[in-house]
């Protein structure tokens, strides 16, 4: 194995309008959510939801980036650090095992989604109580996917979600 393999770029390139438009959903995605919380007065961004954004609207034809990944990814990955926080504490350790956890559980249920594997950073970090993980949680992943659903009927087109 030689330098230039780990420097090989391997993903496809894609035509210009296509990451203006990513770029713009995720805009889109993150200042709407944002919004909610501005005018709610409840915080509803997470930094996860910045990652889940890049799948959303730059890669919305795999499988990770599909409605149900999004939302139950972040939904379990949640509930399980919230339920591992309340028994284990904040320790480097204790993350690992949350994480660990969470990757395996989105596995078994086929909802992976790669930016709810920092779900359980942020809940051990900030140890955000069980109103968590419906605000910003579920609300936030719900409002991103439905915004993707939406845009992603604009030009240039994309199939989302992905249909059988």
């Amino acid at each position: 194995m030689n330098l230039e393999h780990f420097l090989t770029r391997r993903q496809a390139r894609t035509p210009c309008r296509r990451w203006i438009k990513a770029a713009l959903g995720g805009f889109l995605g993150v200042a709407f959510v944002g919004w909610l919380g501005h005018i709610s007065g409840v915080a509803m961004l997470i930094a996860p939801f910045g990652a889940s954004c890049v799948l959303l609207f730059g890669f919305p034809e795999t499988p990770l980036s599909q409605p149900v990944n999004t939302i139950f990814g972040h939904m379990v990955a949640t509930a399980i650090a919230l339920g591992l926080r309340t028994v284990l504490p904040g320790e480097w350790w204790a993350i690992g095992i949350a994480v660990g956890l969470t990757i395996l559980v989105m596995a078994a249920l086929r909802i992976s989604h790669p930016p709810a594997g920092a779900d359980p950073v942020v809940v051990f970090l900030t140890d955000p109580g069980f109103g968590f993980l419906v605000t910003p949680v579920l609300v936030g992943a719900v409002t991103l996917a439905t915004i993707a659903v939406l845009f992603h009927r604009l030009p240039p087109r994309a199939q989302y979600p992905l249909g059988d």
